[in-house]
């Protein structure tokens, strides 16, 4: 019996010591750590860029009225009529360059934000993981806010196309001031750190769960079953939040008489004018693009992880 146990301790602790050589170790395996999940993060954004311009047209129909709203598929043949097809790719280089830096911030921070949990508190339970996503997600959304504010903006403005992402900068610096980057990093840190939240620790416990009650093993359809599990549960939990990060970003004058103070100002001026339901406005075409793009992210990430001799997440 006590054969048994020393064996069963010295297989955690070998495995406990492994996981912390991955992260521990080389500056190769830290690069690959960011890499992987910045990588997989851009892929994703790549294949779903055009339900995120649908979606940001559609959260913001009928701004400050109630009234019919147009669907996805109408909004979508709308476009291509009146913009044509690369409509539907405008902000594309805000859009990858936010996904390589964020993407990689956000997936890359988690597990070393975990690990200093479990170091520091003894315990690595679901609490653990939505906070160590909360965390990650947060200080990923404020450092890379300013590409998150051009993409949407060239997302909502066809004429302006031509001009890029720089000439989007320099225009929005020099008519608002820099501070313009950082409009709607409130919201945009509640919404990434809800999301972050939601599908790091909704992957991570859902994988823990069908590994341990299924005879599912790493591979891909135990990580396609939780990546879909977590994409549903990540769009319900942050719709609302997303719908108004982008009202925010999209304000020309901060100052303005009947613009949104505030992320909470924004929500109620939303709730009273609009209706309870417009907190969800592009609702569907939120979950038609965070569903594929949360599995494709973490199909994708723990592919590239094995391939970079890294453990599954």
């Amino acid at each position: 019996m006590d054969g048994n146990s020393d064996s069963q301790n010295s297989a955690t602790s070998g495995s406990v010591n492994n996981e912390k050589q991955n992260w521990d170790g080389s500056p190769s395996n830290v690069f690959y750590h960011f890499a992987t999940s910045g990588l997989s993060v851009a892929v994703a954004t790549g294949c779903t860029h055009p339900l995120d311009v649908l979606k940001v047209r559609l959260q913001m129909q009928l701004v400050g009225q109630k009234g019919p709203l147009t669907g996805m598929g109408q909004l979508f043949f709308r476009i291509l009529k009146d913009e044509g097809p690369r409509s539907l790719y405008q902000g594309m280089t805000p859009a990858l360059t936010r996904s390589v830096l964020y993407g990689g911030l956000r997936l890359g921070l988690y597990e070393p934000s975990k690990e200093a949990c479990d170091l520091a508190f003894g315990s690595n339970n679901v609490l653990v993981k939505i906070a160590s996503g909360a965390f990650s997600g947060a200080i990923s959304t404020a450092l890379t806010n300013p590409v998150e504010v051009l993409k949407v903006r060239l997302q909502m403005n066809p004429d302006q196309r031509k001009g890029g992402p720089i000439v989007e900068m320099r225009r929005t610096i020099s008519e608002e001031g820099i501070k313009a980057l950082w409009k709607g990093v409130g919201p945009a840190m509640a919404r990434a750190a809800a999301l972050t939240a939601s599908q790091l620790a909704t992957y991570d416990e859902t994988k823990r769960i069908l590994m341990r009650w299924t005879s599912l093993e790493e591979g891909f359809h135990l990580h396609l079953i939780s990546s879909t599990v977590a994409g549903v549960l990540s769009t319900l939990i942050t719709a609302p939040v997303d719908m108004v990060k982008t009202r925010l970003m999209l304000q020309r004058e901060s100052h303005r008489p009947g613009t949104y103070r505030n992320g909470f100002d924004c929500a109620y001026q939303v709730m009273l004018k609009e209706g309870p339901k417009a907190l969800y406005k592009g609702g569907f075409t939120i979950f038609a693009r965070l569903g594929p793009q949360t599995t494709i992210t973490f199909i994708l990430c723990e592919e590239l992880r094995k391939l970079a001799g890294l453990k599954a997440i």
